[in-house]
């Protein structure tokens, strides 16, 4: 699963086939430009590829917006701008910071739930259309993952497309409309998440096993 949202996002390389967006072939798109064109891949693991744990939140909610206008023209920072990018993300995301430090709070002192939080936020400052989230809720603690849930609805009712790659079968049966289940690397059926059963996915899963 992870590898399919890989290819989608462009991050991993096809051998034959077509991915289409828009009605357009972005197959031989970069990641860059696939971002460009609204397409958001939040990876499974945000230490390694959604953040830079040493650096403040303001900085990492920057990392994919430093060249862009309104927040650097011609090499020159803005700062007010950035700083209100960072101040609408913890409040829009309710990320709880550490003491008085806010916005300059380190990253790698917030809970994994609020780790997450400035991962999401950072993807959707560019207001993205399609956000594909892989294990969104890995290694953070219950009440952080309801919060995550209400935002993936919160996209979803934003007529945001919202594709979730997940192993926990009670997260994808709560927060998803339809379910496609893989097997073997094939793709092995589709359910309707409000009509289907554990069991039918179960048996889907084992069917090119």
């Amino acid at each position: 699963q992870t590898e399919l949202a890989e290819v989608i996002a462009g991050i991993r390389k096809i051998t034959s086939g077509d991915i289409c967006f828009m009605n357009e072939n972005i197959q031989k798109d970069s990641v860059k430009q696939r971002f460009e064109k609204g397409i958001s891949y939040i990876s499974d693991d945000r230490h390694a590829d959604g953040l830079v744990i040493d650096m403040s939140l303001k900085d990492n909610m920057l990392l994919k917006h430093y060249d862009k206008e309104p927040y650097s023209k011609k090499g020159i920072f803005n700062k007010k701008p950035m700083d209100d990018l960072a101040d609408s993300a913890i409040e829009k995301f309710q990320i709880k910071t550490t003491g008085t430090s806010g916005k300059e709070s380190i990253v790698k002192l917030l809970s994994g739930g609020n780790q997450q939080k400035v991962v999401v936020g950072k993807w959707l400052a560019r207001n993205s259309r399609v956000v594909i989230f892989d294990e969104p809720t890995r290694g953070i603690d219950v009440g952080a993952k309801y919060e995550i849930y209400q935002l993936i609805l919160d996209l979803a009712n934003r007529d945001k497309v919202v594709m979730v790659v997940s192993s926990e079968m009670p997260e994808l049966l709560g927060i998803c409309d339809r379910i496609l289940v893989m097997s073997g690397g094939r793709l092995a059926g589709e359910v309707d998440a409000k009509n289907t059963t554990q069991e039918e996915i179960m048996a889907l899963a084992a069917k090119y096993v």
